[in-house]
């Protein structure tokens, strides 16, 4: 019988893949996230044997809400203790990182804390708690070095099926010290893993199911492995050998940095077909004196060049990025320097969130720090500028015939969800007669190239999915959009 694992996973994609991997290595100790038919859905903290918190330090409060966790766990774990049972409560991702020392003398709930450089060594990590058990103390074990040695070469090869959309980390931390950005202390100094690694990881993806592969790094374009015969290989490159794997329909990457962008890397969005029209590309702010104070090593001709470099290659491309407003210093005049370059360049999609300081980095000491208020307001304005320009963009897309990721069962009955090329949330009721055709096929027609206001022409490519039964159809299909909302699309299946 296998002991059970529970692993809460908060923030980035990254922390996804890493949550992930934490169950690799944990799977041959007898720990599984699931029974032995792959049910998850009695997955909860209150019936586990092993409880993970792989946290995440970008979002305000962050530390104030993994301690929130750590309280409501502890009843369960002391519940548990009554009964004689077990549970090992461990602490992983940037948070520990950051913070191990205080949250082992603020939480003693918490048997184990390791940064994202060691997960690695939980096996060894979980005997040593036990041994301190086994000698009637109360388990304190920490783990938060910057191994000398990757920890992907002491993963396990095998990595379990986990649906359509896979992601894989081919590059970890920052070498830019953005001075409101924690990254560098937490996940250190920028690793390049190499090339056939990447492909061989890719492979037993695919052969697990994944139809799409995300591949991650905090700085993912700053991407330098080195190939077979130890030559340095860029973004762009390793996307074309990757590319190159049987089986592999779709390509993403995230998240960039503007001063990465170079033309190797957007000639693979002409080229390459499995690489998706759809690029996450952070700027923060639209003021060159908030980008200095910022530390972002490129202005905003810089960005513009680096988005006209995409576009050229792909003039359907679809952009994201972030923004922060009321960083430090910032006037009215940077804000609307902001809002101008949003309106200039036009965004499928963003995040943008007030600025927040994070303890240790640069911008938490600085002066001038802008008032709530004023953060409030121009966050609103902001919001309400990038909604409208989401909207139209989803708009643009009714009538259209995309091929879709579908991915999970939808909320309503026979309703299945997944994501257009452009990474647009896409609803679909799935029908009998769908289900009846075992075969969905659909050719999408171009439609024009122009990206006004962030409007996306329609998506070229043919694709084939076998449905296997409604409820729990994934793949890829063609869906015509027949309405859109906001944050989604609605479809029917082709």
């Amino acid at each position: 019988m296998s002991k059970k694992l529970y692993i809460k996973t908060y923030g980035c994609q990254m922390n996804v893949y890493d949550s992930n991997r934490m169950e690799d290595v944990l799977r041959p100790l007898g720990y599984a996230t699931s029974d032995a038919d792959g049910n998850t859905s009695a997955n909860t903290p209150e019936n586990a044997d092993l409880v993970i918190l792989n946290t995440c330090h970008i979002r305000e409060k962050a530390a104030e809400k993994v301690y929130s966790d750590i309280g409501r766990i502890r009843i369960l774990k002391e519940r548990r203790q009554a009964e004689g049972k077990e549970m090992i409560l461990v602490v992983a991702g940037c948070v520990a990182q950051a913070e191990g020392a205080e949250i082992m003398r603020r939480a003693p709930a918490v048997d184990i804390v390791l940064g994202p450089q060691t997960y690695h060594r939980l096996p060894e990590l979980l005997e040593k708690a036990r041994a301190e058990r086994a000698r009637g103390r109360a388990p304190r074990v920490m783990d938060t070095e910057f191994p000398a040695e990757p920890k992907f070469d002491a993963l396990p090869a095998e990595t379990r099926s986990r649906g359509p959309a896979a992601f894989l980390t081919i590059q970890e931390g920052c070498d830019k010290f953005c001075t409101f950005c924690v990254v560098p202390y937490t996940r250190g100094a920028e690793f390049s893993r190499r090339v056939e690694e990447i492909e061989a990881e890719a492979r037993r993806l695919v052969a697990g199911g994944a139809a799409e592969i995300t591949l991650l790094g905090q700085n993912v374009n700053a991407y330098h492995g080195l190939d077979e015969s130890g030559k340095t290989v860029g973004l762009g490159r390793l996307i074309r050998r990757v590319a190159a794997i049987e089986g592999l329909q779709r390509i993403r990457y995230t998240t960039s940095h503007p001063l990465d962008v170079d033309q190797e890397l957007a000639d693979v969005h002409a080229d390459v077909a499995e690489c998706m029209p759809y690029v996450h590309l952070p700027v923060q702010s639209g003021s060159d004196n908030i980008l200095r104070a910022m530390n972002r090593r490129h202005g905003i001709d810089d960005y513009c060049r680096a988005v006209d470099m995409l576009r050229r290659a792909r003039a359907d491309l679809a952009l994201s990025s972030d923004f922060i407003v009321g960083f430090p210093g910032e006037s009215d005049t940077d804000f609307e320097a902001t809002m101008r370059l949003v309106r200039e360049v036009g965004f499928s999609q963003a995040y943008s969130f007030k600025y927040s300081p994070r303890p240790g980095t640069p911008a938490a000491a600085m002066e001038n720090q802008v008032p709530e208020e004023a953060k409030a307001e121009r966050l609103a304005e902001l919001q309400a500028e990038l909604n409208r320009q989401q909207l139209a963009f989803n708009e643009a897309s009714v009538g259209r015939q995309m091929p879709v990721l579908f991915e999970r069962a939808g909320r309503e009955a026979g309703q299945i969800s997944g994501r257009s090329p452009y990474m647009q949330a896409v609803h679909v009721i799935a029908t009998a007669a769908d289900a009846a055709d075992s075969t969905i096929r659909g050719e999408n027609k171009a439609r024009g190239n122009g990206n006004p206001d962030g409007v996306a022409p329609a998506y070229t490519g043919a694709y084939t999915a076998n449905i296997t039964g409604v409820a729990n159809f994934t793949g890829v299909a063609v869906a015509e959009i027949i309405s859109a909302g906001p944050n989604s699309l609605q479809g029917r299946l082709l």
